[in-house]
């Protein structure tokens, strides 16, 4: 068993889609959980690459590659997963700010924090202050992820804190984005700050209270 989790892990950062699909269908077969190959096979494949990924020893493309051969593996996982009733570790809303119509780095937070078992719910780019508080109301989210990569839309992301927490003063917030700081993050009240995809789930975890 330990030997498929490892060959799981080697696949999926190897960016096979074929092989990531049959081996899970091996594992799922051989009496592994869903749960089982999440947690022992995919995601500390993808912690991993993450943390390559923060230290400049892994690069875009293998991280897209891992994420569409993660991708691969879940769709396997999909009909197994509403069957044992799996419920996901936690729920993420995410979007770009108004203004901000870049969508790669949101896109790459997405794929991280769905390989760790998020719920990712994502409003795409441009996003109205009010568009996430509607679904901030609506889903009741653990976090919110909020994206800019414009020096000129960054102060949207203190208009959505400050509007979704007259609503709820709990809401929790990580933000992220080329123009963005820890000292941006502080200042508008942001529960955190990602400097890059490999970070986010970390600081996401943290966050929330999740190891």
């Amino acid at each position: 068993m330990n030997e498929l989790m490892t060959h799981l892990r080697e696949t999926l950062l190897a960016g096979d889609l074929e092989r990531i699909r049959q081996l899970t269908e091996e594992a799922l077969n051989s009496g592994s959980t869903p749960q089982e190959i999440l947690e022992q096979g995919l995601r500390p494949a993808m912690e991993a690459l993450g943390d390559r990924f923060s230290r400049g020893e892994a690069f875009l493309p293998e991280l897209l590659m891992a994420a569409e051969t993660m991708k691969a593996s879940m769709e396997v996982l999909q009909p197994a997963i509403v069957g044992t009733g799996l419920t996901p570790r936690a729920t993420l809303l995410l979007g770009t700010v108004q203004g901000d119509i870049h969508d790669i780095g949101k896109n790459l937070v997405k794929m991280m924090f769905e390989g760790a078992g998020y719920k990712v719910i994502d409003l795409d780019i441009n996003v109205k202050a009010e568009k996430f508080l509607e679904a901030y109301r609506r889903e009741k989210p653990d976090l919110v992820g909020l994206s800019a990569l414009l020096t000129t839309t960054i102060g949207e992301m203190e208009k959505v804190i400050r509007l979704v927490r007259g609503y709820d003063p709990k809401a929790k917030f990580i933000v992220g984005g080329a123009p963005v700081t820890q000292a941006f993050a502080d200042r508008v009240g942001a529960n955190g700050y990602a400097p890059d995809a490999g970070e986010a789930v970390k600081v996401g975890n943290r966050i929330i209270g999740l190891s």
